[in-house]
């Protein structure tokens, strides 16, 4: 009977539980990181159900027990957050930041809409101890600082969190000194991110990010493969990879500044579009083909290929800062270094067995084992395009379909003339008489 009594006692009085929870599934952590004065400080918030291994004090029926969890509180920020967050100053590290505060909040709590009212909750009421909330239901909010040289300094953030959870989202919004802010929508690792990239800084980012693309993408790969493959001299592959560059240039560009349609079917149309130029460009190898006709084909899949750069871009335009022309620019010149470096793989691939195979049997086995890959790629894709619902023609679609055809039918008539013009070249060359000897 009194060992009973003893055991109610406990559990009326409150108890301290090691929590090891299972890492859950998704978590999303909200940040505002603002340069003031000396001091760089970051405003975060965390779902409590990621702060794990951490000796939770809990009240009778399991709930958390508000007046005795600063400890853990304090003990979790330092863990999960002070000792992996990593903040950098022109590039140098800085310093593990101070733990300024720290407090409990509801999922129901809107405070994290902006800075100021994010700072706001910390100065308002604490949570109630009555208040009946779980450890894995509530939220954690933190105040990190880091000391710093100045505020106008360039500022970048590696998170370290993806250890969180399965899959973590941290959205981060960089306010500089002038106020200005800039937002990031990161996932898992994204290693250092520069938060007011310098125009070099963004520029070497697309760069990479670009070349890295276009190695990354098979079916950009095989076109291009499948684009030059009948034709490897310097001449016909400068007017063929130029017009693909030009065109493929537009319609990244339109689509990066938002003049692209944005419906949630147009992405996949563009994929199913890119598969079936694959298997025109094999049949078109297989049946004969001419150096006009392939180049002004060049610049019209090149239009639907930089549709699909595009969808490349767009989760990497938040690191261009207030670079985005340069950007952009850098982008397509890391496209363009990444097909260059394809083609001087591919062109002494296809003149070796040229020499020592039957040319056009190799363009045309080449080109059919591309082709059926390529109808697999096309029938898979127009299913996923079957699943949407079939767009409606109001006025606003119909007003933007006629903007991109009165678009395309210019690049088509300057395609026309730009044809009919080497074509004329062409022509006077070989009737011009043979100079004197």
């Amino acid at each position: 009977m009194v060992r009973i009594l003893l055991i109610a006692a406990v559990l009326l009085s409150g108890v301290t539980v090691g929590l090891a929870h299972d890492i859950p599934d998704q978590v999303r952590v909200q940040a505002f990181v603002k340069p003031e004065g000396h001091v760089l400080r970051v405003v975060a918030r965390v779902p409590l159900k990621a702060m794990r291994d951490v000796d939770v004090p809990q009240r009778s029926g399991g709930f958390l027990d508000l007046s005795r969890a600063e400890r853990a509180l304090r003990d979790a920020a330092q863990i999960w957050l002070a000792q992996e967050m990593e903040m950098y100053e022109n590039d140098a590290r800085l310093p593990t930041p101070r733990v300024v505060d720290v407090r409990v909040s509801l999922e129901s709590d809107r405070s994290f809409v902006s800075y100021e009212s994010a700072l706001a909750n910390f100065s308002a009421p604490r949570l109630k101890n009555s208040t009946e909330l779980y450890w894995s239901q509530g939220l954690m909010d933190v105040i990190l600082e880091y000391p710093i040289a100045s505020a106008s300094s360039q500022f970048a953030i590696r998170p370290n969190l993806e250890r969180l959870g399965i899959k973590v989202n941290t959205v981060i919004r960089f306010i500089d000194s002038n106020n200005f802010t800039r937002a990031f929508d990161l996932h898992g690792d994204p290693g250092i991110v520069q938060l007011d990239p310098s125009w070099l800084q963004a520029a070497a980012t697309f760069v990479r990010s670009g070349f890295l693309h276009i190695l990354s993408g098979p079916d950009h790969l095989l076109f291009l493969l499948l684009l030059v493959a009948p034709f490897r001299r310097l001449l016909p592959l400068a007017a063929i990879v130029t017009a693909f560059t030009v065109a493929h240039s537009i319609t990244l560009a339109c689509a990066a500044f938002g003049l692209g349609p944005d419906a949630l079917w147009f992405p996949v149309l563009i994929e199913v579009l890119i598969a079936a130029s694959i298997l025109y460009m094999a049949l078109e190898n297989v049946l004969g083909v001419s150096l006009t006709r392939r180049w002004v084909l060049a610049g019209a899949f090149g239009l639907v290929h930089g549709f699909g750069f595009a969808y490349g871009l767009t989760e990497l335009l938040q690191f261009a800062g207030s670079h985005l022309v340069t950007s952009l620019f850098a982008f397509n010149l890391g496209v363009e270094i990444g097909q260059l470096v394809v083609l001087c793989l591919f062109i002494p691939v296809l003149n070796f067995l040229h020499r020592n195979l039957n040319e056009k049997a190799v363009t045309i086995i080449l080109s059919l084992l591309v082709g059926h890959t390529a109808w697999h790629w096309m029938t898979e894709r127009f299913d996923d395009l079957a699943k949407f619902p079939f767009p409606a023609f109001d006025a606003p679609a119909i007003a933007n379909l006629i903007r991109w055809l009165m678009a395309l039918l210019i690049l088509a008539l300057a395609a026309w003339l730009a044809a009919s013009w080497i074509a004329s070249r062409s022509g006077r060359r070989k009737s011009s008489p043979p100079g004197p000897s």
